[in-house]
């Protein structure tokens, strides 16, 4: 896999953009590397290429197929197992920030502002001499079921990830997502009991997107919710299938759906509008999206998008690691528990950077 990799860090050096990603449970490692620095933005989910967009929205750019040259390498053997055990430590005033941050949720829960709100914070860690290619192979040998990438571009930074949840997944007139909450550490029993409160957290973002694909489609289907593994820890998931009215509402549907109830709570604009004036932070690209739009770069077909929400993901400053989690808040959250939870959710990339 050194080809890959040794082109991201020539590219890195130069300041020029490119992607590095391994799809959930493929052997196949893709690199789109730009073959200029230009800052390309999307206009209407028409292009083709590797979308990064940010969580509100408003920055929606593009490693344009037309613009890079692709490569794919048959992933190899890694001897990158992760056996160091992470320091839970956390400054205790971070942890009582996020809990009044997450009481404050509650009470306009209570208050009746909202249904649900998903809370996040940003932890910040100095690391030395931050290896990427060390770093994604841990990714790749630890995470195989998630969708795995690293995004550079000067004039937004650099982005490393392993996200369990799918956003869309569209070919013609097919368009696939999953509605995805509640957390869990993973058990080797595999015996789960979830809770009410995270049941109904996420029946709230199933009936979201059923109520959401029903206006720009002719059928839907979707499946029971089930316990799936994501690393150290487990969510309820349900998978959902529609078939589009035509191609055009891709986009439409795009809209409708960004950001998620997953990662911003229902109803969405009152939910965006407590995060956006209580968060201590901004969150950028964080429970945005990533992925092919309107291309599988392993075959070159087109009309075939494969978008993931970017979780569990950090963006690396200069010596610092940004690390963003984040919970789903309802009525009968309890903030103790939310913080332990974004501590669990941390630990994926924190056991990437040591």
């Amino acid at each position: 896999m050194n080809t890959i990799f040794n082109k991201g860090k020539e590219l890195l050096n130069k300041k020029m953009p490119f992607v590095i990603y391994c799809k959930p449970n493929s052997d196949r490692l893709i690199g789109v590397f730009q073959k200029n620095d230009t800052l390309f933005e999307i206009a209407n989910f028409e292009e083709t290429g590797f979308a990064f967009v940010s969580f509100d929205g408003q920055k929606k750019y593009l490693i344009p197929k037309d613009e890079s040259d692709v490569y794919i390498e048959i992933i190899s053997e890694i001897n990158y197992f992760i056996e160091n055990e992470i320091d839970s430590n956390i400054d205790s005033n971070i942890k009582i920030d996020f809990e009044n941050l997450v009481q404050k949720g509650i009470n306009a829960i209570e208050n009746k502002e909202f249904d649900k709100v998903v809370l996040s914070r940003k932890e910040t860690l100095k690391i030395n001499d931050f290896n990427f290619e060390k770093s994604f192979n841990k990714l790749i040998l630890n995470y195989p079921n998630t969708f795995k990438y690293c995004f550079y571009h000067p004039k937004i930074g650099f982005w490393i990830g392993a996200t369990p949840e799918q956003f869309l997944q569209s070919f013609e007139n097919t368009v696939k997502t999953v509605s995805f909450a509640g957390t869990q550490s993973y058990s080797e029993s595999e015996k789960y009991v979830w809770e009410e409160k995270e049941k109904q957290e996420q029946q709230f973002v199933t009936d979201f997107i059923l109520a959401n694909l029903k206006k720009y489609s002719t059928e839907i289907s979707f499946s029971e919710p089930y316990t799936f593994r994501a690393g150290s820890i487990v969510h309820i998931k349900t998978d959902i299938e529609a078939t589009i009215n035509t191609q055009n509402d891709f986009r439409n549907i795009i809209e409708k759906l960004h950001p998620t109830p997953a990662v911003c709570g229902l109803p969405k604009a009152e939910a965006m509008q407590f995060i956006l004036d209580n968060e201590s932070y901004e969150r950028t690209f964080y429970t945005g999206f990533l992925g092919e739009l309107n291309i599988d770069f392993a075959t070159f077909k087109d009309n075939k998008s494969d978008l993931f929400v970017n979780l569990r993901c950090m963006n690396i400053e200069n010596d610092f690691a940004n690390i963003y989690v984040g919970c789903g808040i309802t009525k009968d959250s309890i903030p103790k528990n939310e913080f332990i939870e974004t501590v669990n959710k941390s630990k994926t990339m924190k056991k990437i950077l040591y």
